[in-house]
């Protein structure tokens, strides 16, 4: 099982000298990765500064040699992308292949959509979402691309450097549980990221939910699907590394690959530095 740090794009995290002090000490503690939110507008966080995810994460790959990281998660129909995909292959270059890319339809809408001016309801932004992820991995092979769907119209277009890893970043989905279609389409990606209508951002998912997702993922998995899949669970767990272990076995005996150590949403340490960096500094859970 692999360990990750998880932070907010806002807050002490705006600053991205902040983000590579997390990144450098995540490193140096024994975490696996370090992934970070992508919002552009959060009202329930209004107030403090936001930052643009793409340069934070690059902040951390300049500071680090080992980790993976990533956005948890894109939104990828608020990007054009052709965009996305050039921001992603130019971090998974500069890396050297240690990007992974998490994906859904982000929120809150009203927020995150509507504010801007995009009044798409959510079957047209699932279609986005859907429409946007195939030419992503089509444009991260470096191979010309044409397409004409129902959102999005590529010309022949060969969008290069092609990302180091083949043929792509690890493609992650994100999706609340127990909503189906999100896990769905996770299944034929490389991971699901799912959050719980019983434990959200920060909270410890039920074991026996974990094991009504897994097996519904495995049913909906085709042969030869690519990657080994990829469970990514999160929650805040104890500084106390074996302590945390026993949170996390049962999850990982469940089926869960990763753990994302997170802050409670709604806790007052969700975008502090000097709380952020006391729970890295204390390392990974011990399992």
């Amino acid at each position: 099982m692999r360990f990750s740090v998880n932070i907010p794009n806002f807050g002490d995290f705006a600053d991205p000298r902040n983000v590579a002090k997390v990144a450098t000490a995540a490193e140096q503690a024994g975490w696996d990765g370090l992934f970070v939110w992508d919002h552009v507008l959060h009202r329930r966080h209004q107030g403090r500064p936001f930052a643009d995810p793409w340069i934070l994460l690059t902040a951390a790959a300049l500071a680090t040699s080992r980790i993976r990281i990533g956005t948890l998660l894109t939104p990828v129909p608020r990007y054009r992308p052709q965009q996305l995909a050039r921001q992603v292959a130019t971090l998974d270059q500069l890396t050297g292949g240690r990007v992974v890319f998490a994906a859904g339809l982000g929120g809150p809408a009203e927020d995150e959509y509507h504010s801007f001016g995009d009044t798409a309801g959510p079957r047209v932004l699932a279609e986005r979402l859907d429409e946007g992820l195939d030419l992503l991995a089509r444009f991260w092979s470096g191979e010309p691309v044409d397409h004409r769907g129902r959102h999005y119209e590529v010309r022949d277009v060969a969008l290069l450097p092609a990302t180091v890893q083949r043929p792509g970043p690890p493609v992650w989905i994100g999706g609340f549980w127990p909503h189906r279609a999100p896990m769905r389409r996770a299944a034929r990606w490389d991971g699901a990221v799912p959050l719980f209508e019983t434990a959200r951002h920060g909270h410890v998912p039920d074991v026996a939910e974990v094991r009504e997702l897994v097996a519904y993922v495995d049913e909906h998995r085709t042969e030869g699907a690519g990657r080994p899949f990829e469970l990514v669970l999160g929650g805040a767990t104890p500084p106390d590394a074996a302590k945390a272990g026993e949170v996390i076995g049962p999850l990982r005996d469940a089926g869960a690959t990763w753990w994302d150590e997170r802050q409670v949403q709604g806790g007052p340490d969700l975008d502090s530095l000097p709380a952020v960096l006391r729970r890295v500094e204390a390392g990974p859970p011990v399992l």
